[in-house]
């Protein structure tokens, strides 16, 4: 068994589904687990309308919904040359139970709500994708990842049962042949509910599948030729790593690189499973392979996360920032859903970064004042270097302020901000 994976842009259109089919066709041999995330930037597109849905704004809900059935029909007319193929009937009735939900008026959180409708972009892509592998002879079977990943009632970042979750794909996987696929980043609470499980979680569904059947491997296609000491947008000169530890890639995972999704790892590195990550636009090329080897990285990696905020909190008592400052501090951060990406104390103060998030910031500001002086900076720069030397601290640094600085053995972060 092994399980591939195929991001939103693999599927951006017809021919990348095309792609898919062939990938599938010439590279699987055996029985595959195919998961797939929602086409294109449908996530973003769907986010706009939980918005407009849950400000209960019925025109631009609707609006905002067409043009995202608009695009998912021509995708099926080019793939179908126009001509009506009952094969993706079920996508049209998924259509017609997301307008139903649509009309009602928005039944619990905001999260609740973002998850029963943007949990529908995998749905359809799915439904899509299968539908075309049956229609070219690929013997395909459709799985509902909702009636099979369960989780807690943690919308947007839900908590995988795995005894459950490991019982239900093994069920579901026993009597099948051939090629499974089945969605990205959804799951289901305990109540019948759906959730999902962080943005960009289809690489950790993945993995979840992995390990619930011991597959042989995971193979995550991109649109890169594998995973890269740097994102090609800030670098001209990017080297591949054709091969990594499990912990040098939970590392970059970690720290922001968006080439694997940071939970990934531990799934497939606690039963040895190979990673793969491939380009789905030069199949035939080997790519990255992360496995439990002693080697670790020869040269420096570069992770860039912009957009962030660097928030500063002094006790208003001048008291030192001792165990039940921090306890509070980060209580106020988790019930906000707001994650640190760095943090750094003094005696009487504590600093953290973290993305610049309008939804859930200024809030989490108000709550913080309660309790400390708060101060912050906006429209930074986080940087991280894996293997970090002086040299690559200086390439990183030219034309920039560096506001904070921490340093680990193999690792330095740097908050810095453009020079005006």
């Amino acid at each position: 068994m092994k399980v591939y994976k195929f991001g939103g842009a693999s599927v951006r259109n017809a021919d990348g589904v095309r792609n898919l089919a062939e990938i599938v066709h010439t590279q699987a041999n055996g029985d595959l687990v195919v998961v797939v995330s929602a086409m294109g930037k449908t996530t973003n597109a769907l986010e706009d309308v939980v918005r407009a849905c849950y400000q209960h704004q019925p025109e631009e809900t609707q609006s905002r919904w067409q043009a995202v059935r608009a695009y998912h029909e021509a995708i099926i007319n080019e793939l179908t040359d126009n001509v009506p193929d009952p094969a993706f009937a079920g996508v049209f009735d998924t259509f017609t139970k997301l307008e139903a939900y649509l009309r009602q008026t928005p039944d619990g959180s905001y999260d609740c709500v973002y998850d029963q409708i943007v949990s529908m972009g995998e749905v359809i892509s799915t439904q899509i994708v299968a539908a075309y592998l049956n229609s070219l002879g690929i013997q395909t079977h459709w799985a509902d990842a909702r009636q099979l990943i369960r989780t807690d009632d943690t919308y947007r970042e839900g908590k995988v049962d795995w005894d459950i979750t490991c019982r239900h794909i093994q069920q579901m996987a026993q009597p099948v042949e051939g090629v499974i696929v089945t969605q990205g980043f959804i799951g289901q609470t305990p109540d019948g509910l759906t959730t999902t499980l962080g943005r960009e979680g289809s690489d950790y569904t993945a993995a979840i599948f992995a390990y619930c059947l011991n597959a042989e491997s995971v193979t995550i296609w991109k649109d890169v030729p594998g995973v890269l000491n740097a994102d090609p947008k800030w670098f001209d000169e990017t080297v591949l790593l054709e091969k990594l530890t499990y912990q040098d890639a939970i590392e970059l995972a970690y720290y922001g690189a968006t080439v694997i999704h940071p939970k990934t790892i531990k799934p497939l590195q606690n039963k040895d499973i190979t990673l793969y990550v491939r380009s789905f636009l030069q199949p035939e090329k080997p790519g990255t392979e992360i496995c439990n080897n002693e080697h670790h990285l020869e040269i420096s990696s570069f992770i860039f996360k912009i957009n962030q905020m660097l928030i500063s909190l002094h006790p208003y008592d001048f008291s030192f920032i001792a165990e039940q400052n921090l306890s509070r501090i980060f209580s106020r951060f988790a019930e906000a859903g707001v994650k640190i990406n760095l943090m750094q104390n003094t005696a009487i103060s504590f600093s953290v970064v973290v993305d610049s998030n309008p939804d859930k910031i200024p809030a989490l500001l108000n709550q913080l004042k309660q309790d400390f002086r708060v101060t912050y900076n906006d429209g930074l720069e986080l940087i991280t270097i894996r293997y970090y030397n002086q040299s690559t601290i200086d390439r990183v640094c030219v034309n920039k302020k560096l506001l904070l600085e921490q340093k680990s053995r193999y690792t330095v972060q740097l908050v810095v901000k453009d020079r005006g």
